[in-house]
């Protein structure tokens, strides 16, 4: 069932295991995916002498559990952890054998310290790439804490309890039988989402920073790395750290590098920074920038970080249509990732809204595995680039509609139905279906910069060359500002002359 190149890749890391482990499987022989998992359980065991293969009574099944060799409680994973579940799997065989996770001693505590039982379930798509975060995140709170299970369960393989329980979107997590979330969240955000956010108190006595960069995205990271290899005191401000990065899956124009994948570029971001002395400030908003005697920001919590120069690097988010049912049904049909949520609408028919190149990429992507797609742009003509037109034109499942206006989105509990106005007739039509998905471009996390920092009419914090605004001390980076494009590598060089330019204002003030 392996490929022989994550065999290769698995065999290595076996030999890692720090003690014996046991693969307690619950799957009958006599059903497909039963003999699947058996045979994938059966063919990991074969690969080293340290993993073993029981019988078990499992929640889930077909499925098993990675448990160490003597004990009963584990890591449990519904379904065949293949596809970007793969790393999820290979953390959670060295985790459970002993090897400790990565994870700052800090979020070790907090997990340690739960005295209640928590037992999450996790759905999941084998092509979604915001999956694993979670699940690894999860994995890792159940080997640390044994008040803490968690089964991974692999949508595929179970549709009919996906549809039961109302599933519209993964990574969706039910923890104790109710919903916990949906999306992407890290380690700190699950926690902060269990246990409450820590208060402001952890903030009051930081010393006032040389460089505060505002923003995790590759910008901030840029400017963050290239602030602290100047010696001097840097911090990083980081409701989300990473950016949009985390959604993207394939990058093939980051220089140097053929191809790599969204959430890889992120962790090496995150690991670089790490490499040298920066205080990394995650799941934390900022909400106020004022000039006094140094420059100070205020945190959603009420904390008040201080600093002789800022950064603001805090990126762009996808663009609501703002109409109704927009709000009512994120994740109960309405998605922005063809990749991760796209198989959960196999067989059935969804829209997409955008006729940009975001847009059509998913519309593409979604002809492969839904009946059918309808295209929604407002512009009288399409804009993504030629080729992928001539790409989409040429698929018999898809309906491009331009010049039209989405109206509102309907349904009882989840999406049922698209209202559309054609702008030419002004004729309504109403499309039936199952999804939507909207990408109609991005627009700048600048708001609670009103009046503090000169703007465009869209949003984007104006700069010189040397990523200076009008405020003495304040800079900017990314696509939060007025750059020309929106890309990961100019994003990183405007970070890198943001920081640097702050540093030279150092010097100067």
């Amino acid at each position: 069932m392996l490929e022989e190149n994550l065999k290769a890749q698995l065999k290595q890391y076996l030999e890692l295991l720090e003690n014996d482990i046991a693969l307690r499987v619950k799957a009958d022989e006599n059903d497909t995916n039963g003999k699947k998992v058996r045979d994938f359980v059966n063919e990991i065991a074969e690969m080293s002498p340290r993993i073993s293969v029981e019988e078990a009574k499992l929640v889930k099944a077909p499925g098993f559990a990675v448990v160490r060799k003597g004990e009963m409680r584990g890591v449990a994973f519904a379904g065949i952890p293949l596809g970007h579940e793969f790393n999820s799997l290979v953390l959670a065989l060295l985790q459970v054998s002993g090897r400790a996770p990565k994870i700052e001693e800090d979020l070790k505590k907090r997990i340690q310290a739960i005295d209640k039982p928590y037992h999450f379930e996790t759905y999941v798509s084998l092509t979604c790439h915001n999956c694993p975060d979670v699940v690894q995140a999860l994995n890792i709170m159940s080997v640390l804490n044994e008040n803490i299970t968690h089964t991974m369960i692999e949508g595929g393989m179970f549709q009919e309890e996906v549809k039961s329980r109302g599933v519209m979107a993964v990574p969706t997590v039910f923890v104790n039988g109710e919903e916990f979330s949906s999306g992407r969240m890290s380690l700190e955000e699950i926690l902060n989402k269990l246990l409450g956010e820590a208060g402001s108190e952890e903030f009051d006595k930081k010393e006032p920073y040389d460089v505060l960069v505002v923003g995790g995205g590759p910008a901030g990271a840029s400017a963050a790395i290239y602030a602290a290899r100047k010696g001097i005191r840097t911090g990083i401000l980081a409701e989300k750290f990473g950016g949009q990065p985390l959604e993207t899956l394939g990058i093939e124009n980051f220089i140097g590098t053929t191809y790599t994948e969204g959430p890889k570029l992120v962790a090496q971001l995150e690991e670089h920074v790490k490499s040298y002395p920066t205080d990394i400030m995650k799941t934390q908003k900022a909400v106020k920038l004022e000039k006094k005697d140094l420059l100070e920001v205020t945190l959603e919590n009420g904390a008040v970080l201080q600093s002789k120069t800022v950064v603001l690097s805090t990126g762009a988010r996808w663009r609501s249509l703002g109409i109704p049912g927009e709000e009512e049904f994120k994740n109960k049909g309405i998605a922005y990732c063809p990749h991760c949520d796209g198989p959960i609408f196999a067989g059935q028919k969804v829209a997409v809204v955008g006729g940009g190149n975001s847009g059509i990429e998913a519309a593409i992507d979604l002809a492969g595995v839904v009946e059918h797609v309808t295209v929604l742009e407002f512009l009288p003509e399409l804009k993504a680039d030629k080729v992928l037109q001539e790409k989409l034109y040429s698929l018999d499942n898809v309906t491009v509609l331009t010049n039209v206006e989405t109206k509102a989105i309907h349904g009882k509990g989840k999406v049922e139905s698209l209202d559309y106005v054609n702008r030419e007739t002004q004729e309504k039509v109403t499309l039936e279906l199952s999804g939507v998905f909207i990408l109609i471009g991005l627009v700048p996390n600048t708001e609670w910069l009103d009046g503090v920092v000169d703007r465009t009419a869209r949003g984007e914090i104006i700069v010189d060359k040397q990523g200076a605004t009008n405020v003495p001390g304040v800079f900017a980076a990314g696509d939060c500002t007025d750059s020309a494009y929106k890309q990961i590598i100019i994003a990183m060089g405007s970070g890198a002359t943001a920081a640097l330019g702050a540093f030279d204002y150092l010097i100067r003030h």
